[in-house]
C-alpha cells in the first residue's frame, strides 16, 4: 500500500516538472504575479529534487521489507519443535533394561555365566557323587525353564512397546511435514532417529534373551550327554558296577 502511494507521488512530480519545464521555456525567468516574484526553473528544480527524495524513501521502505521479510524467516528456523517424544523413548528403554536386568538364575554377565557352567555345566559337576550328578541336572532344568521364561517376558515387552512407538511416531512424522523452519524439521528428523535406536535396541535385547535361552538349553542337553556316558563307564567299571540286592515291588 505504502509503496502505490509512493509511485503515485513520483509519476505525479514527474509529470509536474515535465509541465514546468514546458512553462519554463515559455515563460521569462522571472514573472510577477500579484506582487510574488515567480520563478519556473527554481520551482522545477525543487520538483526534481522531491521526486528523488520519494524514490530514496521508496528504496528504503523495501530495505526495511526485505529485512523484516529475513528477520522473520530467520526467527521461524530458529524456532524450537514444540512436539518432544524423548520422554516416551527413553522410558521404553528402560523397561526393557528392567526386564532384562530381571534375568533368572544366570544373569547378562560373563563372570556369572562363568561360575553357573563350571559348577553345573562341566568338570567335576559331571563326574561328582550321584547326588550331585542329580542336584546339577535339576539346576540345569531350572536354568534353562527361567531362561525360556525371560525371553517371552522380554518378548511381551518389546511388543508392548510396539503401540508407543507407533503414536510417537506419528506425532513426529506430524511435527515434520507441518515444520516452519529449519530447526524443527532438524529436532523432528533426530527424533525420530532416536525412534529407530529404540527399536533397534528392543531388537537386541530380544535376540539375546532368544539367543540366551536356546544356549543354555544346548549347554544342558550337551551335560547331559556327558553325564550319560560318565554313568555308562561307571556302570561298566568292575569296581563300581552294577551291584545286585534286594527289591520289593509291593509293600507289606
Amino acid at each position: 500500500m505504502k509503496t502505490s502511494i509512493l509511485r503515485r507521488a513520483m509519476l505525479a512530480g514527474a509529470i509536474a516538472t515535465s509541465s514546468m519545464i514546458g512553462i519554463a521555456a515559455a515563460t521569462p525567468a522571472h514573472a510577477q504575479l500579484g506582487g510574488i516574484v515567480y520563478d519556473p526553473t527554481n520551482y522545477a528544480q525543487n520538483v526534481l529534487t522531491a521526486a528523488r527524495s520519494l524514490q530514496q524513501i521508496n528504496n528504503q521502505i523495501q530495505q526495511i521489507q526485505q529485512a523484516a521479510t529475513s528477520l522473520t524467516n530467520e526467527a521461524r528456523n530458529l524456532a524450537s519443535l514444540p512436539f518432544s517424544s524423548l520422554q516416551q523413548l527413553q522410558q521404553q528403554v528402560q523397561r526393557t533394561q528392567q526386564l532384562l536386568g530381571e534375568a533368572q538364575r544366570i544373569a547378562y554377565d560373563v563372570q556369572n555365566v562363568q561360575q553357573a557352567f563350571n559348577g553345573r555345566y562341566k568338570g567335576v559337576a559331571l563326574t561328582g557323587t550321584h547326588a550331585q550328578m542329580v542336584a546339577n541336572a535339576n539346576a540345569r532344568w531350572e536354568d534353562s525353564v527361567g531362561a525360556f521364561e525371560d525371553a517371552l517376558r522380554v518378548q511381551a515387552g518389546v511388543v508392548g512397546n510396539i503401540d508407543g512407538a507407533r503414536t510417537a511416531m506419528n506425532g513426529l512424522v506430524s511435527s515434520s511435514q507441518s515444520a516452519t523452519g529449519a530447526l524443527q524439521a532438524a529436532q523432528a528428523g533426530n527424533q525420530l532417529l532416536a525412534l529407530q535406536s529404540q527399536q533397534i535396541a528392543d531388537l537386541t535385547a530380544l535376540v539375546a534373551a532368544q539367543g540366551r535361552a536356546q544356549a543354555l538349553d544346548a549347554a544342558r542337553h550337551t551335560a547331559a550327554e556327558e553325564e550319560g556316558r560318565e554313568r555308562r563307564r561307571r556302570f561298566l567299571t568292575p569296581s563300581t558296577g552294577y551291584q545286585p540286592g534286594n527289591a520289593r515291588m509291593f509293600r507289606d
